[in-house]
């Protein structure tokens, strides 16, 4: 059986030799005002939620953070930073934290304006729900060869 490699955080080179964590980086520096603080401030809060995190830089801009799927994007606008859950719909949000993109079947989005207070408990929770979600969708897929099978005698 062949065991996938999981790339820690920042260690992949993409083309160049830049990896997707400096990409994020250099976009928390670029932006120099409220949206690249807070930015930092989420990816510090996803890397405690989940220290397997794996940072992505796709679609000509966007961080993104998977761990066995993509967990959320980080989009940063004129006047929000937005982060869109993959799967928010199938994601328990006790704290109402998703206050955007939810007339959808499978994304959930939370707008984060200037000023505006980040409950770091719920949203480490629901990164959390997010990455649970991401590993038992990943297990269910597994062929059915690679499922132990129970023995009755």
């Amino acid at each position: 059986m062949k065991k996938a490699t999981m790339k820690k955080s920042g260690a992949s080179e993409g083309k160049g030799g830049s990896s997707p964590s400096r990409h994020i980086d250099a976009r928390i520096k670029e932006l120099g005002d409220w949206r690249g603080e807070m930015l930092a401030r989420i990816r510090s809060i996803i890397k405690q939620a989940d220290p397997e995190v794996i940072e992505e830089w796709k679609w000509r801009g966007v961080p993104v953070w998977e761990h066995d799927g993509i967990i959320c994007t980080g989009e940063t606008y004129k006047a929000v930073v937005k982060m869109t859950f993959a799967k928010g719909a199938s994601l328990e949000d006790p704290s109402g934290l998703f206050n955007s993109s939810l007339e959808g079947n499978t994304r959930r989005a939370i707008d984060i304006r200037e000023g505006d207070k980040v409950d770091e408990k719920a949203l480490k929770a629901l990164i959390r729900e997010a990455v649970a979600l991401n590993t038992s969708k990943r297990a269910a897929a597994r062929p059915a060869g690679a499922r132990k099978k129970s023995t009755s005698a």
